[in-house]
């Protein structure tokens, strides 16, 4: 494994749920490319710290309690044509989750359901380029699955 640039990076959006939360399920839906990334941010499991402190030895004891799948905050250049935004906009002002396909430069696929919260305009200044910004928060399955990741081999 080498490290890599993440330029030709990509973002995909589904308004459907996949039948299987894997990668067949996911595999299987259509997906429309979002346009115009400046920014994908980041994204990833974190979990709730929790601790105990018990009086007679003072010594505080750590455990992992719930975990978070975590939010991309990212950055667009406004294209109010492009249908993948179209798909974002639509899915926030949705109380449904979407389902997403982050793909790196290497070919690795990471799936997962977030609801889109925000989807703000940002007009900036004189040499600034009409941008959007957009928070996705991962949710997390039932059965326990959260971001699905298929490796490039």
């Amino acid at each position: 494994m080498t490290v890599r640039s993440t330029a030709g990076s990509t973002l995909k959006v589904s308004a459907s749920s996949p039948a299987t939360f894997d990668t067949a399920g996911y595999g299987a839906l259509t997906f429309t490319a979002v346009g115009e990334i400046t920014n994908l941010g980041e994204f990833g499991a974190e979990s709730a710290l929790i601790t105990h402190l018990p009086i007679g030895t003072r010594i505080v004891q750590k455990f992992k309690g719930s975990k978070n799948m975590g939010q991309m905050n990212m950055t667009l250049g406004l294209d109010t044509d492009d249908a993948g935004q179209i798909l974002m906009k639509a899915g926030q002002a949705s109380d449904n989750a979407y389902s997403f396909e982050v793909t790196t430069q290497n070919g690795d696929k990471y799936y997962f359901q977030a609801m889109v919260m925000s989807f703000k305009v940002v007009l900036g200044g004189t040499d600034d380029i009409t941008s959007a910004n957009c928070v996705l928060e991962i949710t997390g399955q039932a059965g326990g699955t959260g971001i699905v990741e298929s490796l490039a081999a």
